[in-house]
């Protein structure tokens, strides 16, 4: 019997197209009837340790289940026997493998969860050599309810720009998240100057279909299969293997998993995910890539009945150049890793010890901010520190439904389910026509393209961006930047929503720009007749998702016109802020032309004569602050 646990991956399948031939596109509804946050009991594939240096138990196999079976006898358990020796036979802890943070997986014969899971928790870190104690949790991939929807037929369309346009037969119809001048992320601009070259981007998630048609040769590393349960993994053994192919996720029986899941088809959701990083592009076949010239590394974190917190954090570990235990040394280590999955609960210290080591490794990390249409800062790994949080939009620009929002979303990408409709309702890539198994290995029939909304979608449009800046700066004979420095200029760069987001649901600074942001990191520095360098604002436009550390500055730019009053705010978030405003000059708590120095984030400064021209604005972290918004209104 699998143990359950309430975490999903953020992924919302939805239709599928026949690559060969033509054929009909069923789609199914994007918008959701009822609840898309998964199983709602949180229960555990066992726990995570990690013993004080120095400790016995950080040495000794059986003093690591010494001092979990001490905690299970001083737990005061419900339901079972007050007995020490039967409730620690009960559960027979077993110290499984040590994980790439230093950490011991220990498995237990029975499941544990809720009130219990506190209550051994609790008492494994009153331990003095319990350095850390935390779940194993399960992940799940869930999609939204759905129902038979639009069919309409596929047909080639051929007629095509030569220059810059992609001939790829579906592009034009399918790929608006790259085109469209609203909703898209100027894929065709961006082009001209970067392809992803050199980049090697992972996509953590379900594994990958190796014989798609619509991947150019090399595009696919072999990757490798982490799933350490042969039940999840659908392979005979626990073992890990190399190689990443996608077994299928599809769940036959409802409420096998978790009380409350469907019966489901596999989803192919990897290769999608993959798809929109670097799908063969230019070459007649179905859509395009966005980083077409990068390299995907497929690593397999999520199969049948999902997959694990242990797993998932050695992959972080392995993928971004780091040793695992009894795994070989990843050869191709990525500079950018994918993480189209999540799940209920705060950041665990495992997954920030795995996200902050692949930092220091200088791999920037990208993770969707998940489906539940709440606040990011209950989703993992999204809420993490290190990570480019990514929040989804639709054709239209607008905030998808399901989207999760909050001060820790940095950015939004398209992700679809906005403008119900076929295609485009839907992010479309490659997957498989098989509703179960992938296609025999060799076969070159059962692929396609299908549609799909989720901010899963959403985060590897960013992942994407990050590998043609990255690309793009190595080629011009420059370092890339650090993923603090690219998170940065991502926001930045990112092209303010062409609609209102509320103020209650904040997505970040904007839509991710591939052009803008390649623009961003190529310019060279001013060199004579300089003005400050600074974000411009567009008037009525708020910038949201600011961000900052205490004592930290940030300039902003707007073009004013003589005479009409102009006003400057800013509003939401937390922390504190000052506002200084300057006409013509770069502004400085000492020298401005006006303030706003009340506490909290509440600033207000208003010119009812301006001079037509540039005002200089300067936002001050008097204390860390996050989620600020900030509106030019003229």
């Amino acid at each position: 019997m699998i143990n359950k646990q309430n975490l999903r991956t953020n992924v919302l399948a939805v239709a599928m197209l026949s690559l060969c031939g033509t054929g009909l596109v069923h789609a199914a509804e994007p918008r959701a009837t009822g609840p898309i946050s998964g199983p709602a009991t949180a229960q555990v594939d066992g726990i995570i340790v990690k013993y004080r240096a120095g400790s016995a138990a950080s040495r000794d196999a059986s003093a690591k289940l010494a001092v979990v079976n001490s905690a299970l006898a001083r737990a005061p358990l419900a339901g079972l026997n007050a007995n020490a020796s039967v409730r620690t036979a009960a559960f027979a802890p077993t110290v499984t493998r040590r994980l790439a943070t230093g950490s011991d997986l220990i498995s237990l014969k029975r499941g544990i969860g809720g009130a219990d899971l506190d209550k051994l928790l609790a008492e494994l870190r009153a331990d003095p050599s319990v350095e850390r104690a935390v779940p194993n949790r399960r992940m799940y991939a869930v999609d939204a309810p759905s129902s038979p929807g639009w069919a309409v037929e596929a047909r080639a369309d051929n007629d095509v720009t030569p220059n810059l346009v992609p001939n790829d037969p579906r592009y034009q119809q399918y790929n608006w998240h790259f085109h469209n001048p609203v909703g898209g992320v100027n894929a065709e601009a961006a082009w001209d100057i970067s392809q992803g070259e050199g980049i090697v981007v992972a996509v953590l998630d379900t594994g990958i279909l190796p014989d798609h048609p619509d991947f150019a040769a090399g595009t696919l590393l072999e990757g490798y299969d982490f799933i350490s349960h042969a039940e999840i993994s659908r392979r005979p053994t626990d073992d890990r293997v190399p190689g990443a192919l996608d077994y299928g996720d599809w769940m036959p029986t409802a409420n096998y998993c978790y009380n409350g899941q469907p019966v489901r088809n596999s989803s192919w959701h990897g290769t999608h995910v993959a798809g929109t990083i670097a799908e063969a592009t230019n070459n007649g076949i179905d859509v395009a890539g966005l980083a077409y010239k990068s390299t995907v590394l497929p690593v397999r974190v999520l199969g049948y009945c999902g997959g694990t917190t242990a797993d998932i954090v050695d992959a972080i570990v392995w993928a971004s150049g780091g040793d695992v235990p009894g795994i070989p040394a990843n050869q191709n280590p990525a500079e950018i890793i994918n993480m189209s999955l999540g799940g209920a609960g705060a950041c665990s210290p495992e997954e920030q010890e795995a996200i902050t080591a692949a930092n220091s490794r200088g791999t920037v990390v990208v993770v969707a901010a998940g489906n539940d249409g709440g606040n990011v800062a209950n989703a993992s790994p999204a809420n993490c520190s290190g990570v480019i949080a990514v929040g989804a939009t639709g054709i239209t620009g607008n905030i998808a439904y399901y989207s999760n929002y909050g001060a820790g979303v940095d950015l939004a990408g398209p992700g679809g389910g906005v403008n119900e409709g076929n295609p485009n309702g839907y992010v479309w890539q490659a997957v498989s026509s098989s509703t179960t198994a992938p296609p025999p290995a060799g076969s070159t029939t059962g692929y396609g393209i299908g549609g799909k909304a989720g901010t899963s979608m959403a985060a590897p449009h960013v992942a994407a961006v990050a590998a043609l800046v990255q690309s793009a700066l190595i080629a011009e004979g420059k370092q890339p930047l650090t993923p603090v420095a690219l998170r940065q200029l991502l926001k930045d760069s990112a092209r303010r929503f062409p609609v209102a987001i509320p103020a209650a649901t904040p997505i970040g600074t904007g839509i991710v720009d591939a052009k803008a942001a390649l623009d961003l990191a190529l310019a060279e520095p001013c060199t004579e007749d300089c003005g400050p360098s600074a974000i411009a604002l567009t008037n009525k436009v708020a910038l949201g998702g600011l961000s900052g550390a205490a004592g930290s500055g940030t300039l902003y730019s707007f073009e004013a016109a003589a005479g009409k009053p102009v006003s400057f705010v800013t509003y939401g978030g937390t922390g504190n802020i000052s506002l200084y405003v300057s006409a013509g000059q770069e502004p400085t708590a000492a020298a401005h032309d006006a303030r706003s120095t009340r506490a909290g984030n509440a600033e207000s400064v208003r010119f009812t004569a301006p001079v037509a021209g540039t005002y200089y604005v300067r936002v001050v972290g008097e204390a860390a602050y996050s989620g600020v918004s900030l509106m030019a209104t003229q």
